[in-house]
Order: C-alpha cells, then sequence, then structure tokens
C-alpha cells in the first residue's frame, strides 16, 4: 500500500509561464505538505529536468509561448522508461482537455484554479502514479527472481546429468518426436547395437534378443509419458549369455510446463550363462 508519507514526498515540477500560476500551486502544495516541489517557466527546460529528477507528476499549463504544453508532452514520451505520462494539463479552454487526455495527459485542471479540486486531482494522480511504479518495480523484482531461478534449475539440471551419467552404464535423452538427442556411456559396446534399435526403432527385435514383451512394455511407458524406476530389461546374446538391466527413465518438461521429451538411464546388473535361449 501507499503510505501518505510516500505521497508528499513525491517529486512534483510545476510548468507555466505565469509566475503568479507558479507561485500559488507551489504555495498550495508546501501548505499541503508536499516537500518535493519545483517548477520552471521555461518550457524547453521540462525534457531536460525530467531527465535528471525522474518526476512523479508534472503540472503542466497548456498555452505557453515558443512551445505549448502538448509539444512538450511530445517531447517527454521521447525521454519514458516505463511509457508512463506522469502529466496533469493546465487550461483554461475546455476544449482543450480532450485534445490533451487523447495526446497522453493522465487528467487536467482547469483555470482559474479551484483549490480544493486542485489538492483532490494531485493526490489522486500521485497515489495511481506511485502505485504504477511500485507494480513495475514489483513485476522486475519478479522477473529477475525468475531469470536466477531458471539459471539455478539449469545449472541443477546440468550437475543431474554429470551425476547420472557417472553413475549408471549409459544415460539417453529424447526429443518430443522420440529422437534421441543425447547418449553418454558405451552404449554400442554394451549392448551390441545402436541406440535406436534399443527401443526398437530400426531393427527387428528377434535380431537383437531383446524380449519383445519387456521392449514393448517400455515403449507403451516411455509413449504415455510416465516415469519408471528399475525397470527389468533382459537381452539373450548369440552365445547364449543373458544380460539383466535395471532402466529408469522419466519425461521432461520445460518453465512453462509444455512436454519436451524423455531421459532415462541403463544399469547392468548381472551376466549369467544359458544354454538355450528362454
Amino acid at each position: 500500500m501507499i503510505r501518505p508519507q510516500d505521497i508528499f514526498e513525491a517529486r512534483i515540477l510545476i510548468v507555466d509561464d505565469q509566475a503568479a500560476n507558479v507561485q500559488l500551486l507551489a504555495r498550495l502544495l508546501y501548505e499541503a505538505g508536499y516537500n518535493g516541489v519545483s517548477s520552471t517557466m521555461d518550457p524547453y527546460e521540462v525534457c531536460a529536468l525530467h531527465r535528471q529528477h525522474a518526476y512523479d507528476l508534472i503540472l503542466l499549463d497548456l498555452h505557453m509561448p515558443g512551445m505549448d504544453g502538448f509539444e512538450v508532452m511530445e517531447g517527454l514520451k521521447d525521454e519514458l522508461t516505463d511509457g508512463y505520462l506522469p502529466v496533469i494539463v493546465l487550461t483554461a479552454q475546455p476544449g482543450h482537455k480532450l485534445n490533451a487526455l487523447q495526446a497522453g495527459a493522465k487528467d487536467f485542471i482547469s483555470k482559474p484554479f479551484d483549490l480544493a479540486e486542485v489538492k483532490t486531482r494531485i493526490h489522486n494522480m500521485l497515489e495511481v502514479r506511485l502505485l504504477h511504479k511500485m507494480l513495475a518495480d514489483h513485476n522486475l523484482r519478479l522477473e529477475l527472481a525468475v531469470s536466477e531461478r531458471t539459471a539455478e534449475l539449469r545449472a541443477s539440471e546440468a550437475r543431474y546429468r554429470a551425476l547420472t551419467e557417472l553413475a549408471c552404464d549409459w544415460y539417453w535423452e529424447q526429443n518430443e518426436s522420440g529422437d534421441f538427442t543425447k547418449v553418454a556411456g558405451p552404449v554400442v559396446e554394451m549392448l551390441g547395437l545402436r541406440v535406436t534399435d534399443f527401443l526398437g526403432r530400426t531393427r527387428p527385435p528377434e535380431a537383437t534378443g531383446w524380449v519383445e514383451t519387456e521392449r514393448q512394455a517400455l515403449q507403451a511407458t516411455i509413449a504415455a509419458r510416465k516415469p519408471f524406476l528399475d525397470f527389468p530389461f533382459n537381452r539373450v546374446n548369440a552365445d547364449g549369455s543373458r544380460q539383466q538391466f535395471r532402466v529408469s527413465g522419466e519425461p521432461m518438461f520445460n518453465t512453462s510446463c509444455d512436454y519436451v521429451g524423455y531421459r532415462g538411464i541403463g544399469v547392468e546388473v548381472s551376466v549369467a550363462k544359458t544354454l538355450s535361449l528362454v
């Protein structure tokens, strides 16, 4: 929430070519408790002053010689960093109020001044402006937190992959289409076949020695995007030896919770000799 002292400490610039108007508004604001009030009677100074002080509110007279308030607002738009033009225009011509709002002003104060109206409009405008800044600051902090958390997750993921590759006989990743994108470990030497054959993508199962029912169950689990742990997987080699593996895997998702693929590990747990194929 915006505290009352935040509003009274806001930076305010009065811009009017009439000294009497500047003095009247400045005295009114000081008496109301505002302590960050400054002024200029030169419209050409406004953009540079705003660039230097980042005013929370600019009270801008529309009718000034040399450079009117509309031109000042156009110049201020080039200085904006958050897209918010903190301007209340001062005008004695009712027909210019709508034009000023269309040009980007947030509110208007009619001349001659109604002092109660002036104080109310300035207070309300500052409250909205400070809330806008508070929201912008919150969003920036949120973006930084998300960026930091994303970096932490990527670092954690890299550590996970490195440790996983060290702790298992092989490691694989697939994209959302099922294509292998990463393979680590002696897959060819250990399994005696290409990685794509591990899930039966290129060779028929009878040429590899894998138990077809186990392979179908593993394929179905991955296709359903389900995690699994220590899935038993067996292979009978041409010489009659049997290899037994434990396979674990899980689906992968990005930060938007979209499925991006699958990853898994395999560990050979035993090697035994058998006389016939089972």
